[in-house]
């Protein structure tokens, strides 16, 4: 059957539909795949024309900004097939797990926030509306017709937009305390009460309109807030989706394929070449190189052989292995890392915001002022509906929201101008905790420097000794050695006829160039290093070397003009920490820092009194990224980091974080300044409501003028 349609035509549902249940559709698998190493349309393009060539590919789609591949298949298709082709095309792939990504995706809270305060603002003009008639002078059965009409669309508005407020205040009421939403959803109760009141006894005046105005304005600001984080996964969603979904094991000499959760301590686990190990364990057959970004943050892979341990995560390069699984489930390195962040997360929510600070003073004092008016005016003038009506006027025109306003105008305001120099605040509170930071602590690999290793000092090799080192390191598998041969080639060196090579395990590979014995390998003399030597001359250091990222010089040298104690922490060696903290003019560099390391280091600081941002790219900078006051990730850095930090970089230059650090504190006095304003107003409205100078309407419209005040303040942050 074969079904044609036009897009306009009432035929394409039913093209759309044949299409989903023709036999190619139904038997088709979506498989994800993480590629952290594309960064432009030409890489997209080549993954998927690569990808498409397969026999078992139907479709391939890239995201960039998620970096990511979902590759629709047929239903035999292998997610290690996948992987190695990716490999060969020349791109890193790492193996995601679909469900549980999938289950994070979407943002209910924004879309709901959304909606009610479109209807909110709708249920407002609409009442409005009606109220100009009562006010030029509408009276007896048409104001109360117009009453009722306000009351109809009024309260169902009110009831479904202000629900948020109305929950909050709820839950901190039942466990006897009071927060910001307390006297903002009295307000809109006893508005909205009042107004059904005066409603249902033919009374003059009603205040639906002060309800809902009251209600959209505090929507804006809740949005506002809500929009400032990012639309991203959990750190903790994203450690998960990075766990192997299933691995195959020998059991009985035979390869089964097993749920991750079901290997046992003891099960022989074979992993593929380009596969992530899905436990720890110790190597049992097979040679090949790791991957161990997830540990060290270090993008230089070790050579791996028979009795290595490797822990989950790490990811087999170049061929198979078969590992002893040493340790399973909740017990992997990987499960582990993951509830290191959480328990830091958890330190860091401890963080008070200025405007929950303001509330915990404000919201007792409101009710405060308010009851006094009720009581005073009740006793003076013994009107029950008078007295009401100051009381609710007091509450309308006290009501929090420019206090409510105050933060995520600003922060919004200093998020747009952030995001134009490249840089995305995602936690609400980020731009109010770095303006309080006073310690910067940088990852090496992929944050200061660029990931890319380079090997110097060969121009101060001999011709000679260069084409021996080039014989020498074609001989090993060793990536450094690899990374040796390249540079040598690509200066067009052409290597020696050695004799007798060989290699020798934890030394270097030896060989004969005439009569001279030659050495590539470790140094015997000084800490770390690789380095060649001929007979017994001096060993000449060959130093592995990264580039600096754009704006790393400028942006240390920045900070600690400012005043702040900039220190580098490391999965790599010290010696390469050392060399580079050297070279950037560093307090302090540590080297061979594991996670655990760099969370118990930025702990002893935080004892210290610092308030420390951390400024990582890798998996193993999370828990430390989570323990920091505030942290900062380059886009480049893997999923689950970005997902972890407070600010993406969008761009290769660090020196945006200068940037940052100005308009965070200049946000900072922005909303102090808003608390002023809010202050300013307070201490003329309150008296007027009290004093009976300001109805209900009047109170609404003077609440309206501050919030209006306090935004325009807020957009001062972009000058």
């Amino acid at each position: 059957m074969s079904v044609m349609s036009c897009p306009g035509c009432a035929g394409a549902p039913l093209a759309a539909e044949h299409a989903r249940s023709s036999p190619a559709a139904s038997a088709a698998d979506s498989i994800s795949i993480s590629l952290p190493g594309i960064h432009c349309a030409a890489c997209v393009v080549g993954v998927e024309r690569g990808l498409a060539k397969l026999p078992d590919v139907l479709d391939a789609r890239v995201n960039l900004s998620l970096k990511r591949v979902t590759v629709q298949t047929r239903g035999d298709a292998d997610e290690d097939a996948l992987i190695n082709a990716l490999l060969g095309l020349g791109f890193e792939a790492l193996p995601l797990d679909t469900d549980t990504l999938r289950a994070a995706e979407g943002d209910p809270v924004g879309r709901g926030l959304l909606l009610r305060l479109a209807v909110a603002g709708f249920a407002m003009m609409n009442v409005m509306i009606l109220s100009v008639a009562v006010w030029a002078g509408a009276a007896d059965a048409t104001r109360d017709l117009f009453h009722w009409i306000s009351a109809i669309i009024a309260l169902p508005a009110v009831a479904f937009s202000a629900r948020p407020f109305f929950v909050s205040a709820l839950s901190v009421v039942r466990v006897g305390r009071v927060n910001m939403e307390v006297p903002i959803s009295l307000a809109i109760l006893l508005a909205s009460g009042l107004s059904l009141y005066e409603t249902m006894a033919g009374g003059e005046e009603a205040y639906f309109d002060a309800a809902l105005s009251l209600t959209f304005f505090l929507l804006i600001g809740r949005y506002l807030d809500h929009r400032t984080r990012a639309a991203a996964r959990s750190a903790a969603q994203e450690l998960a989706a990075l766990e192997v979904p299933s691995a195959t094991c020998i059991r009985d000499g035979n390869p089964v394929r097993v749920k991750s959760a079901e290997i046992v301590v003891g099960d022989l686990v074979q992993v593929p070449a380009g596969g992530r190990v899905p436990v720890d364990g110790v190597i049992e057959t097979g040679r090949s190189q790791l991957d161990r970004s997830l540990l060290t943050g270090e993008s230089l892979p070790v050579a791996a052989d028979v009795g290595n341990k490797v822990v989950s995560g790490e990811v087999n390069l170049s061929a198979p292995l078969v590992v002893r699984a040493t340790a399973v489930g909740q017990d992997t390195t990987l499960r582990r890392m993951a509830e290191m962040v959480a328990v830091a997360e958890s330190g860091r929510s401890h963080y008070t915001p200025l405007a929950d600070r303001a509330a915990q003073l404000y919201a007792p004092l409101v009710h405060g002022v308010a009851a006094l008016a009720f009581i005073g005016w009740f006793i003076a003038t013994g009107d029950l509906r008078y007295a009401l009506n100051i009381a609710i006027a007091t509450l309308i025109i006290t009501c929090p929201c420019a206090l409510g306003l105050a933060v995520p105008a600003v922060t919004t305001a200093a998020s747009g101008s952030l995001f134009r120099k490249g840089l995305l605040i995602k936690s609400a509170t980020a731009l109010e905790r770095l303006a309080e930071v006073d310690a910067a602590v940088f990852d090496k690999t992929g944050t200061l420097t660029d990931g890319t290793p380079i090997v110097t000092d060969l121009q101060d090799l001999s011709e000679q000794d260069r084409a021996a080192a080039l014989a020498l390191s074609r001989i090993s598998d060793h990536p450094v050695s690899r990374l040796l041969a390249s540079a040598l080639e690509g200066m067009g060196v052409v290597a020696s006829d050695l004799t007798d090579i060989s290699e020798r395990a934890s030394d270097g590979v030896y060989g004969r160039d005439g009569a001279d014995l030659v050495r590539l390998g470790k140094s015997r003399s000084a800490e770390g290093g690789t380095v060649f030597q001929r007979g017994d001359l001096p060993e000449h250091l060959l130093r592995i070397d990264e580039t600096l990222r754009p704006g790393a010089q400028e942006v240390v040298d920045g900070l600690q003009a400012q005043g702040l104690y900039v220190e580098l922490l490391s999965g790599d060696t010290e010696f390469a920490a050392s060399q580079l903290g050297e070279r950037l003019g560093l307090e302090r560099a540590s080297g061979s820092m594991l996670p655990a390391d760099k969370i118990d280091r930025l702990a002893a600081l935080q004892e210290d009194g610092k308030k420390v941002l951390m400024v990582g790219d890798g998996l193993n900078d999370m828990g430390a990224m989570a323990q920091a006051f505030v942290s900062i990730s380059p886009a480049s850095g893997v999923d689950a980091t970005r997902a972890t930090s407070d600010i993406v970089l969008l761009g290769r230059s660090l020196a945006p974080i200068q940037d940052a650090f100005t308009v965070a504190r200049r946000a900072h006095a922005r909303i102090r300044e808003n608390f002023g304003i809010a202050v300013c107003y307070n201490a003329v409205a309150v008296p007027l409501a009290v004093s009976g100078y300001a109805s209900p309407l009047m109170a609404a419209l003077a609440m309206s003028t501050s919030s209006i005040l306090v935004i325009l303040n807020a957009l001062r942050v972009r000058v």
